[in-house]
């Protein structure tokens, strides 16, 4: 029950960071980031209290590295063309 609570807590911090480190790319990126590792080890903890195979946990391990590596070409590109990785600056988004 403490790995559960611990999980959730872990999910609703990085939550809690990704609403308010908005501006910066960056730092939304690590956010979700670290809601995916919350994710991924509350998955580890159900699948193995309930005594399952991990195959899913290998396919949500490898979607998330996929998801990384495309918020960090994003994060590449927003740099290169426009100097910083605030998101403020962009004119298409207002």
């Amino acid at each position: 029950m403490i790995y559960l609570f611990t999980g959730i807590l872990s999910f609703m911090c990085g939550l809690i960071m990704f609403t308010l480190k908005r501006k910066h790319f960056l730092l939304m990126l690590l956010s979700i980031e670290f809601m995916i590792i919350s994710l991924f080890l509350n998955l580890i903890f159900y699948l193995s209290s309930m005594n399952y195979e991990y195959f899913f946990s290998m396919i949500f391990l490898t979607l998330s590295v996929c998801e990384g590596s495309l918020g960090l070409c994003i994060l590449i590109l927003m740099v290169r063309n426009y100097g910083n990785d605030y998101i403020t600056t962009f004119s298409f988004l207002w």
